[in-house]
């Protein structure tokens, strides 16, 4: 089969059911192909490990995110200190040298806190669609499972009655 997303193949496997054919004097059951069915729901589970590795990559990524950022404002705190200690000329340049060191590190923790904001909201946003494509994946595949069982309880009993009557 060829690659698709989680999504694409539950939404193929709805359309199979919904545009099977019925049965004859069962308007609630239906005729599929069942090895189509089940490649797909294989495909379906083959895919999700997938998806929760691309989870944890961007979790992993969100670390390192934060850890460039951390060592940026370290690298842009140092320079800053190395800058005022050599204005010390005069009292003048000595406080402006502080002030300016002090404004870099009150913006260096200010997009600390914003890239640390913005990337926790990312996390978050991810692994909410991801948990909400794997619980309606597995919602469906329920379903269709007890759709599958139901109808082949049916066509069993179907099947008894037709020996118990031609016998």
């Amino acid at each position: 089969m060829n690659e698709k997303h989680v999504e694409d193949i539950i939404t193929a496997l709805y359309d199979m059911v919904q545009d099977a054919r019925s049965m004859p004097l069962a308007s609630d059951k239906c005729i599929l192909e069942r090895e189509k069915a089940l490649d797909m729901l294989d495909e379906i589970i083959a895919q999700l490990p997938a998806e929760l590795k691309q989870s944890r990559t961007i979790v992993e990524n969100r670390g390192e995110l934060i850890g460039q950022a951390r060592r940026e404002a370290e690298a842009i705190i140092k320079n800053a200190q190395e800058e005022a200690e050599r204005l010390v000329a005069k009292e003048a340049i000595v406080a402006e040298a502080k002030r300016r060191c002090a404004e870099m590190v009150h913006q260096t923790q200010s997009q600390i806190a914003s890239l640390r904001k913005v990337s926790n909201e990312y996390m978050d946003e991810s692994l909410r669609r991801t948990e909400e494509a794997i619980a309606q994946s597995l919602a469906e595949v329920k379903d269709t499972r007890a759709k599958f069982n139901q109808l082949a309880a049916a066509q069993m009993k179907k099947d008894e009655e037709a020996l118990q009557s031609n016998a």
